[in-house]
């Protein structure tokens, strides 16, 4: 997650907009949004197991509900899911 000095999250100013576009430039990353770049963080740091009212409070959401629509399941989860399950249904192989 990017945020300003002070953890302030970056928001629609102009000068962040240019900065995003620096850091970019500057990183060799492709040019990307940074609403696309704080649901891929959100998705991390929660696979990585910070508490979502953490994320939560980075993310300066109000509610958790919007926090959830930021992230995103990702497939080793999914797996991990299934086989929690067939573990819990059919035992260990």
């Amino acid at each position: 997650m990017l945020v300003r000095i002070r953890w302030l999250p970056l928001c629609g100013r102009t000068e962040d907009w240019k900065l995003w576009k620096t850091i970019l430039k500057q990183a060799g990353v492709r040019d990307v949004r940074v609403h696309d770049a704080r649901h891929t963080a959100a998705t991390l740091v929660i696979e990585q197991g910070v508490n979502i009212r953490v994320v939560q409070q980075v993310l300066g959401h109000t509610r958790v509900t919007t926090t959830e629509r930021y992230t995103h399941v990702a497939t080793l989860q999914m797996k991990d899911a299934s086989d929690r399950m067939g573990q819990a249904l059919w035992g260990s192989p």
